[in-house]
Formats: structure tokens, C-alpha cells, sequence
């Protein structure tokens, strides 16, 4: 199972950006965290990230017929941006959201998502551990739907 990985603006400072929210691991310490665990779950994961909307919506329509599964932390763009939701459905895949923090516990505006309705889930407020969390359940609605497709 091939898994793509985004993370939107300001994911890349992580650990030095508001360290009471989003926790001291840095950007790198995350990319590692996230391979380690898709290895474990015997998956294949890209991890892009970009402070640009127009970069993110690109990598997502390029994800079509190539990767199988999507995780979605678009940082702030998970709030208001049309063109990443129209991406992510174009793209076609299942795809779970992830917010490092609670985003339900904090700022009124961080408490909608445009993403969610086309999402298969959401994580949010289980820290850095959402990542993981994300690519099991994609690993194994995977290998579910492979086992219904042989039947």
C-alpha cells in the first residue's frame, strides 16, 4: 500500500511553534515517526510538505492512480481552502484528517474543517500519535477492501 502523507503551512516548525499545543518533536523527528510507522504496517508512505496552497493542491491531484491512501494535515488551509477539498476529492482516496492538536478545544474558526465531509476520518488531539493512528486504519481498510475485491 502506497500512503501520501501532506502537511500543510506551518507544520515544517513544529516543535518550536507554540510548544504548549503542538509539542517540542521536531518537523524531521515527525518524518521519521511517520515512516517508521508505516513501515511497521507494511506500507510504502510520502510525506510532503509546503507552506504553499497552490503546491499542496498539485501533489494531491498528482496522488491519483498512484498512491492508494491519503493523510491530511493541511494546517490551517483545513479551515477555509475550497481548492484543497476540491483536490482531495479529486484525487479520489480515502483519506483521514489529522490535527496534532484538539482542534474542537481552541479557536472558534479552527473548529470547522472544509475537509471532514469528504474524509473516511479524522484525528484530532492525540499529538504527533495521529499520524500512526492514520495509517493503520488506512492499512487496514486497504487490505479489507483487497480481501473483498478477491473474493
Amino acid at each position: 500500500m502506497k500512503i501520501l502523507v501532506i502537511n500543510g503551512p506551518n507544520l515544517n516548525v513544529i516543535g518550536k511553534r507554540e510548544p504548549s499545543i503542538y509539542g517540542t518533536v521536531t518537523y524531521a523527528a515527525l518524518c521519521s515517526r511517520i515512516k517508521k510507522s508505516a513501515e511497521e504496517a507494511d506500507a510504502y508512505v510520502e510525506i510532503f510538505q509546503s507552506n504553499s496552497e497552490g503546491e499542496i493542491v498539485s501533489k494531491i491531484q498528482e496522488a491519483k492512480g498512484v498512491f492508494d491512501g491519503l493523510v491530511v494535515n493541511g494546517g490551517a488551509l483545513t479551515h477555509y481552502s475550497y481548492a484543497l477539498y476540491d483536490a482531495v476529492k479529486y484525487a479520489d482516496l480515502p483519506a483521514v484528517e489529522v490535527h496534532i492538536s484538539n482542534i474542537f478545544k481552541r479557536e472558534e474558526f479552527r473548529k470547522h474543517s472544509v475537509l471532514s465531509p469528504i474524509c473516511v476520518g479524522i484525528v484530532s488531539g492525540l499529538g504527533i500519535e495521529g499520524y500512526e493512528y492514520a495509517i493503520n486504519y488506512l492499512v487496514r481498510i486497504y487490505k479489507k477492501s483487497r480481501k473483498e475485491t478477491l473474493l
